[in-house]
């Protein structure tokens, strides 16, 4: 109940009560059973409401029996998600995918508008009641539908051609994912200074955006802001964001970012890696940030908080390859981000970084010019008409450099 006021906070309404039924099995009709309904339709009218919200979706017979009898208009709760996300989009491609979402919602939730509605015909034999309304709006839904998925399928083609871009350039990718209102977005300004909107409304951010991140060992990374997760996430949502949930498949590391001050956490944790498991993301190496550690009590140590979440992943979700790596941080505060950025230089599977000597002679200015700029440099010598350097390469970088190694070390040496 929390969750959903929390939601109808960020849809702009204002909660003016909360009625829960507990029953063993769910009313095919109203979902709450007739005596549950007289109160709710009581309650409505006395203190005049415009809506009533249900945390549950709601079939289209049960939709009609609710707004017959409470005479106000009745949300569920995958319609109070689809009305925040419309609010939220911003980029053509947000939009487009919300309205694919609304109108997969929609088109079976349809119902007739009587014979007054009816087209009639023009000719001999065509006489009656004709094509319906409900059948006109239907044809005219699906072919809109229809136009969107071809518009979402050039953007995917678009996004496929930027992926293989960024791949051409030694960057490797970092998506950013957890559940709504974890604080991704202030913890995704702090790591690379971009300015997204941030604030404790859900689904605060659902347009993805990408910026660079400089590493410790001065290897850069891409870092992608996603939409949140949440609880019974809408199956018509998972597959309206598919092209911009692909980010989060094609990256080399996910930070699955958590609030470690919300009592629910462990819940929240597992529905991040069940919905990873829909996007068939669940194989990426990820790295678990426990995020607002400066409003958790001291005594409360990270590793403690890693085996909560652990102990809830669903049964048959396998244990992620999060379990071995754990940061605490407060995006907030800036507590615990310089320890995270060497953690994410440490697992980073992609270009990794070796400490070399390189000797470059007197007209190499700019390839030295490129190892200050993407390696981390020990130690710099200056010998008659040459400049030897030891540095902490990645691996890209030094195949560029290859002609001015000199010798290599090995590994970067342990924090």
């Amino acid at each position: 109940m929390e969750e959903l006021r929390a939601l109808a906070k960020s849809a702009r309404a204002e909660v003016a009560g909360e009625v829960i039924q507990i029953r063993r099995a769910l009313d095919p009709a109203t979902l709450i059973g007739s005596g549950k309904l007289d109160e709710v339709a009581l309650k409505a009218e006395a203190e005049e409401i415009d809506v009533v919200i249900f945390d549950h979706d709601l079939s289209p017979t049960q939709l009609r029996n609710l707004e017959k009898k409470i005479e106000c208009r009745v949300v569920d709760r995958t319609q109070l998600i689809l009305d925040i996300f419309a609010s939220r989009a911003r980029t053509r491609e947000g939009q487009l995918q919300v309205e694919l979402a609304q109108l997969n919602y929609l088109l079976p939730r349809l119902t007739g508008r009587g014979a007054q509605m009816s087209r009639l015909g023009g000719g001999i034999g065509t006489r009656g009641p004709g094509e319906t309304q409900l059948e006109t709006d239907r044809r005219r839904i699906s072919r809109r539908i229809q136009k969107i998925r071809e518009q979402l399928s050039t953007v995917k083609r678009t996004r496929t051609v930027q992926r293989r871009q960024r791949q051409g350039v030694p960057l490797a990718a970092v998506a950013m994912v957890g559940y709504t209102n974890a604080g991704k977005s202030t913890l995704f300004n702090r790591l690379t200074g971009a300015a997204v909107t941030a604030d404790a409304r859900m689904f605060a951010t659902l347009d993805p955006t990408a910026r660079v991140a400089v590493l410790p060992s001065r290897r850069r990374v891409v870092l992608s802001d996603t939409v949140g997760f949440i609880r019974n996430l809408p199956t018509t949502l998972v597959q309206a964001f598919r092209a911009t949930l692909e980010e989060v498949s094609e990256a080399a590391l996910l930070l699955h970012v958590v609030d470690a001050s919300s009592i629910g956490m462990d819940r929240h944790s597992a529905q991040v890696f069940r919905v990873l498991g829909e996007i068939e993301a669940s194989a990426i190496p990820q790295l678990l940030v426990l995020n607002k550690i400066d409003r958790i009590p001291d005594h409360v140590d990270a590793e403690s908080v890693l085996r909560r979440i652990l102990a809830h992943i669903p049964a048959g979700d396998g244990e992620p390859a999060a379990a071995k790596r754990v940061a605490a941080v407060s995006a907030r505060t800036g507590e615990g981000i310089p320890d995270l950025l060497r953690t994410i230089d440490e697992v980073l599977p992609v270009d990794p970084v070796q400490v070399a000597v390189l000797r470059f002679p007197a007209g190499a200015g700019a390839e030295m010019h490129l190892l200050h700029e993407y390696a981390k440099v020990l130690r710099t010598d200056y010998r008659d008409d040459v400049c030897e350097i030891e540095a902490e390469v990645p691996e890209s970088v030094l195949r560029r450099l290859e002609r001015f190694v000199l010798r290599e070390t090995g590994g970067p040496p342990e924090a």
